[in-house]
């Protein structure tokens, strides 16, 4: 194994790049900006520009670098290639990345991985799932991500959508459609926007109960906040929001039996409000067997990618 790795966490607006030892210790981390003109054409360019740029900086040559790990915010199929456009990006997508992004970097190694499920393995790897072979993260933000990893191997499926647990139907009846098209996702009621969406319906089907979010401008943070104070009908919005979040796990926890859980991204910051009403819905809806799994705050925060990244690439 040589001495050095970089982790690179593809984001819409910036890309998180870290330089790694091998061994998982971060040595450095910064950010360069996402150029989405022209479709995406500059992203891998740009990227390879600053790789080189660190390498130089650094005096580290190709031989001391294991490769580059890549998490980019769509499917990826075996490791390479993004099969659809991902509309963040500029509409980039459809390509081989570890070919492209390889062939930028002089033939150094390039391993690609879903946004979210490379998360996961970030955080089993050096994170809250340290020392775990199997555990599940669901990434509660403006959307819902989710990663699988089952005997330290990500789950990414056949047609690189593993993992698409805010995709999962947990209301078959919602006529609103689901950013993805579908109806009834659970992204719909467990994201940040997902949770403002339910708390405006609940105040609009109950004009008469008193609320301090009424009439204001309010994100998921204030329907948390409310119900911690003690306010009745955002903590009705935050039990509905955790008892279907709570049945999505119970759920995959009897595909997938991971030996935790962890919850990541914005929400998860609610803390016990959030966790504890979380752990007794999964309770009630979980095979016998699968009731007692932890479910705990990922710790990586937004580093969680590009440790993930580096994952891909130093293997087990």
């Amino acid at each position: 194994m040589k001495e050095y790795a970089f982790g690179i966490d593809l984001g819409g607006t910036t890309a998180k790049v870290g330089l790694f030892t091998t061994s998982g210790a971060l040595l450095e981390k910064w950010e360069v900006p996402t150029d989405t003109s022209n479709a995406g054409e500059h992203i891998l360019e740009n990227l390879a520009d600053a790789i080189h740029a660190k390498m130089a900086e650094k005096e580290i040559t190709s031989e001391q670098v294991e490769g580059v790990g890549i998490g980019v915010p769509g499917p990826v199929l075996d490791s390479r290639v993004v099969p659809i456009i991902c509309a963040n990006l500029g509409g980039w997508g459809e390509r081989n990345v570890s070919a492209q992004l390889s062939g930028l970097l002089d033939g150094m190694k390039v391993l690609v991985g879903n946004d979210a499920n490379v998360a996961a393995l970030g955080e089993i790897w050096m994170g809250t799932a340290k020392g775990c072979r199997s555990a599940v993260m669901v990434t509660l933000g403006t959307g819902v991500g989710g990663g699988v990893i089952v005997n330290g191997k990500v789950i990414d499926g056949a047609h690189g959508a593993g993992g698409e647990i805010g995709h999962i139907t947990v209301n078959r009846h919602e006529t609103a459609a689901c950013g993805c098209g579908k109806h009834g996702c659970l992204e719909q009621y467990s994201s940040a926007t997902g949770v403002v969406r339910c708390m405006k319906k609940l105040l609009d089907e109950n004009p008469d109960a008193d609320c301090v979010l009424r009439g204001k401008d309010f994100e998921a943070k204030d329907v948390f906040d409310a119900a911690r104070s003690g306010d009745a009908l955002a903590a009705r919005e935050v039990d509905e929001m955790t008892d279907t979040l709570g049945m999505a796990l119970a759920s995959i926890a009897s595909t997938t039996d991971p030996e935790m859980f962890l919850i990541g991204g914005g929400v998860a910051r609610a803390g016990d409000v959030l966790f504890d009403p979380l752990v007794e819905h999964f309770k009630t809806y979980a095979f016998k067997s699968c009731r007692e799994t932890p479910i705990k705050a990922a710790s990586l925060g937004n580093d969680a990618g590009i440790y993930g990244a580096v994952r891909l690439i130093v293997g087990e």
